[in-house]
């Protein structure tokens, strides 16, 4: 006789608990550990988060501020409230201690609300009855200092770690950073001799001495304080052999750069007097840092100038004219700024006049990463063809575009050599105790801009003098393109590595594409519907105008069979586009039902076969499964 295994009802309690336990168990021990299957590694930190949070000395205090019941009626920032929330615990518990997190729903006229202001984190103002919903991250120091991210926005999603990790650095390292300020622009303001008035600096100036320690610098400088985090250089112009050495020797020491070079700077008014020759004009507009440039891999033309006629603005030259496309000023919106770098993902717009382009030069071992780009329907311009320029329109002439993207910014990273491998320049003294690099210690970090215009207040922000303050009212991203490029540039190495993440919402790209595919054809449809009428309605005329009496109403047994044909032409193929129109979904609602099949029968009963396969093994495989006995 066969003998059966059973199980009482005691023995299926004990394994209900065992398995608890054993779950509770796990969780506890692989508590912080993860498998990321996603495809870009949503779930994983960057390298450079760990060492930032393994490099901490002092405890920071994170208040996550969340008003949950608030944003149970908005299931997207509740989704993502709850992604905010893992990555801020999987950050504490990376920090051995040092990254404190506090969960906190402040309640109205609550301390926790008063706090949460303090802080600087805001309330928005939600629903008819005027809610107000907190979702925002503060952070304090053991030095009473505090930073804030105001409110996370869901549609930054892909910067949220590097919001993240910025706010705990700068909390981290509470002193201003230093940055050096070389320029040969009226950045900093002053006296105005077309004018004979002083002129305010620019609203990028004002804005990098607010959240910096600036140190303006001069051409004749002969070395750069290794204190300098950062060295901005804007529009340089024939810098003397000593001072485009020292800049060398920075950038092989590590040192990190921001350099914006021009091929024909509109707010430059050198050369102003239109008796000079139109190349000398040019000349004397232009900017280049060569040999540096060469010597870090970039090439430049100062002598070119990006001429886009899809992102091409609008512009009034002179007071009471007409407003013209300028081929030239260029606003780069979304399709232009690359989405994966934090200098630009989160930009909505970038102005230009009269850029140049950039590219890797052959042979360069840096890596070049593109941040702003034209379109594909661009061409270089001769840069002498905007020298004078009074109508816009004339650029059109002759203006064929080469199907290329055109780079006009650019990150470049890596290591390089030294412009000067022989040593200083021909008069120029080595400094005492600092020996002379061949090549870079620390990789290059720089990130190199071919228009300098991009920084003045007229392409990107409207000010207007109220009762005597400044009333700044941007209307493009260029502020915060230079507060993104200096904030970045002053991190850590570790925290320039934490670049914009890839979104975590996917979009149904298959069935996008399929509704495209749909459009096409109904687009293509409608098309020949208004040809063929077009063509019946121009044959119609035609015989109507070789009739003798133009007046009569009656028509020709030919005219009347066109007619004929005309209408039944007509009325299949309207039939035609409403069956097009109506099967503009059946490939979406297909896709959908195989799913649907996949996910409610395939699925279950590839995993009820297995099941019943591996029940089947272990009873063969089992003594008890049965057996002669005596």
């Amino acid at each position: 006789m066969n003998k059966r295994l059973t199980l009482g009802g005691g023995a299926l309690i004990a394994l209900a608990l065992l398995i608890a336990g054993t779950t509770i168990l796990l969780n506890r021990a692989l508590r912080g550990w993860r498998l990321d299957l996603t495809e870009h590694h949503l779930y994983t930190v960057a390298p450079g988060t760990d060492r930032i949070l393994r490099s901490l000395k002092e405890p920071i205090n994170l208040y996550f501020y969340y008003s949950s019941s608030t944003a149970d009626e908005y299931p997207q920032i509740k989704t993502y409230a709850a992604r905010v929330q893992d990555l801020l615990e999987e950050l504490a518990d990376r920090a051995n201690g040092k990254l404190a997190l506090h969960l906190i729903d402040p309640q109205p006229f609550s301390n926790d609300e008063d706090r949460a202001a303090e802080l600087g984190v805001r309330a928005v103002p939600v629903g008819t009855a005027g809610q107000s919903l907190y979702f925002g991250l503060a952070g304090t120091n053991s030095t009473d200092g505090h930073a804030a991210i105001a409110f996370f926005d869901p549609d930054q999603e892909q910067l949220l770690e590097y919001d993240v990790m910025k706010l705990v650095y700068q909390l981290a390292t509470p002193r201003k950073p230093t940055i050096g300020w070389l320029s040969s622009l009226p950045v900093q303001g002053g006296f105005d001799p077309a004018t004979g008035q002083l002129r305010d600096p620019w609203i990028v100036f004002e804005q990098a001495r607010d959240l910096f320690n600036v140190r303006v610098l001069e051409s004749s400088l002969t070395r750069i304080d290794p204190s300098t985090q950062v060295l901005v250089l804007v529009h340089p112009k024939s810098l003397p052999p000593a001072a485009l050495y020292a800049i060398d020797q920075y950038a092989l020491r590590g040192g990190r750069i921001l350099l914006f070079v021009d091929p024909l700077s509109e707010q430059d008014t050198a050369g102003a007097d239109p008796s000079n020759p139109v190349a000398a004009l040019t000349a004397e507009r232009s900017s280049d840092l060569e040999p540096l440039l060469a010597a870090w891999g970039v090439s430049y033309d100062p002598t070119q100038v990006v001429g886009d006629a899809d992102h091409a603005l609008t512009v009034t030259l002179r007071e009471g004219g007409a407003p013209v496309r300028h081929l030239g000023v260029l606003g780069l919106d979304r399709s232009s700024l690359n989405p994966s770098d934090v200098i630009t993902a989160g930009l909505s717009s970038v102005n230009v006049a009269t850029a140049g382009f950039l590219e890797p030069r052959q042979g360069a071992t840096v890596q070049f990463e593109p941040l702003l780009q034209s379109s594909t329907d661009s061409a270089p311009i001769p840069a002498g063809r905007f020298v004078m320029l009074a109508d816009p329109s004339t650029l059109e002439e002759g203006f064929h575009p080469t199907g290329e993207r055109y780079t006009i910014a650019a990150r470049v990273t890596g290591s390089v050599k030294s412009a000067y491998p022989a040593g200083p320049p021909p008069g120029v003294q080595p400094i005492p105790g600092e020996p002379a690099l061949a090549a870079s210690t620390k990789p290059l970090n720089l990130v190199v801009v071919a228009d300098s215009d991009v920084l003045a207040d007229f392409l990107w922000v409207r000010v207007q003098d109220v009762f005597g303050q400044r009333l700044v009212q941007p209307w493009a991203s260029n502020g915060d393109f230079l507060a993104n490029a200096l904030g970045n540039l002053t991190g850590s190495d570790d925290l320039i590595s934490v670049r914009g993440r890839a979104a975590f919402t996917r979009p149904f790209t298959r069935v996008e594409q399929l509704r495209a595919a749909a459009d096409e054809r109904y687009r293509s449809k409608e098309q020949e519907l208004q040809s063929e009428l077009q063509q019946t309605e121009d044959r119609l005329a035609a015989l109507q105008s070789q009739r003798n009496d133009k007046t009569a109403l009656i028509l020709t047994p030919g005219e009347e069979q066109q007619l004929e044909q005309f209408q039944q032409d007509r009325l299949r193929i309207r039939k035609e586009l409403r069956a097009v129109q109506l099967s503009l979904d059946e490939d979406i609602d297909r896709l959908g039902n195989r799913l649907k099949i996949i996910n409610i029968v395939v699925v279950p009963t590839l995993f009820a076969l297995i099941a019943l396969l591996i029940g089947w093994r272990r009873r063969r495989g089992s003594p008890s499964a049965g057996g002669p006995t005596g």
